[in-house]
């Protein structure tokens, strides 16, 4: 997810796609202790995207202050 996709995002929606990301990527690393997964740069996609979301989110808390 870019940037810009973030941004269009209402507070709540950020909140549902972090719950949402963060549970694809517990899946992703328990399948990947398991067995390999094919494409293992798609953690590292999906933990970049969590730490958006997670850095746009602090970011609309300071500015409502």
């Amino acid at each position: 997810m870019k940037q810009e996709e973030i941004l269009l995002l209402s507070t709540q929606e950020i909140v549902d796609k972090i719950k949402e990301e963060n549970g694809n990527l517990a899946k992703l690393k328990i399948n990947h202790a398991v067995s390999p997964v094919e494409n293992p740069l798609i953690i590292r996609s999906v933990r970049k995207t969590v730490a958006r979301l997670n850095t746009e989110l602090t970011k609309r808390k300071q500015e409502a202050k």
